[in-house]
């Protein structure tokens, strides 16, 4: 039998009840620790946890991931610029360096703007000051409702609500659903205020895979960014990764309101991710293409 594919759900930040911690990831957890390949065994071992810092102030686990049991990363930014040390980051390093997938994903503004200090996927993340968008065009106010958030803030729509995506031709494996080579899903998670990701410039390895568009300006913006490299120039085959411009398309506000959500959370919800049926299932199928993907294994 082989072995389930052991993934790390990660924060940035120390255990919070009042904020975006790893508990509010609870309905991901659940969804990717039930799932079972067609003899019926587990095919996913998943971890999931807070930032916790040893007595040098590095996470025990990320800073030493390169030697870890673990096969993949989600790393979940939910910090206001301080999440990760230089250590954490030469750990996720070396993770990635011997195979290990990333999928990397952040917020609005500079929320969660530590990722972008990580090797390879960090570069696709634009934030406001840091590893800023290299297309001034981009650099301007979407959301307009919530004053207190500033760009790159893209309205997708109400949290509890979904969008509708665009998937990028040739659609992407991430995408399809199953059973259906070409068939794309067509639904995410909507978000009030979507952070910024792209290819950095000159790679030539990452491709935008799905754009969304704003409810309030009608512009499109990207939703997430796929990674495949080649082998590095000291022959390391280094992993699969994803930038995705918000946490929100995977915590359990956005896939059911009723979960609750930190207090300083003030828009309006919405609830068509619970009245649309094939809205929670694309977002379930894109989980799962996504932990077999990184994972390099085939679907």
């Amino acid at each position: 039998m082989e072995k389930p594919i052991r993934i790390l759900l990660q924060t940035t930040i120390p255990t919070t009840e009042d904020d975006w911690s790893i508990e509010r990831f609870s309905l991901l957890r659940d969804y990717l620790a039930d799932l079972k390949d067609d003899r019926g065994n587990q095919l996913f071992q998943v971890t999931a946890r807070n930032r916790e810092s040893n007595v040098e102030g590095n996470d025990p686990i990320l800073s030493t991931l390169g030697d870890s049991i673990f096969d993949e990363l989600w790393l979940f930014a939910v910090d206001v610029g301080d999440g990760l040390t230089e250590k954490d980051c030469a750990g996720i390093k070396a993770f990635h360096q011997r195979g290990g997938g990333i999928l990397a994903t952040r917020d609005h503004q500079d929320l969660g703007s530590s990722i972008c200090t990580i090797s390879g996927v960090g570069a696709a993340h634009f934030f406001q000051t840091k590893n800023v968008d290299p297309d001034p065009s981009k650099h301007c106010r979407d959301d307009v409702d919530t004053t207190n958030i500033s760009w790159p803030n893209y309205h997708s729509g109400r949290n509890g609500n979904y969008q509708r995506i665009i998937p990028i031709a040739p659609v992407h494996s991430l995408l399809q659903r199953p059973g259906a080579s070409v068939e794309a899903i067509e639904f995410f998670p909507a978000h009030p205020h979507e952070g910024g990701v792209g290819v950095p410039p000159g790679d030539r390895y990452g491709r935008v895979i799905a754009q969304g568009k704003s409810l309030v300006s009608d512009r499109i913006f990207n939703l997430a960014v796929a990674f495949e490299w080649p082998p590095d120039t000291i022959g390391n085959q280094l992993g699969r990764a994803v930038a995705q411009s918000t946490f929100h398309h995977f915590c359990d506000y956005n896939w059911n309101v009723d979960m609750g959500c930190p207090s300083f959370v003030s828009e309006p919800p919405g609830n068509t991710m619970q009245t649309e049926s094939q809205a929670l299932d694309d977002i379930k199928t894109y989980v799962r293409n996504l932990a077999l993907w990184l994972a390099r294994k085939p679907q």
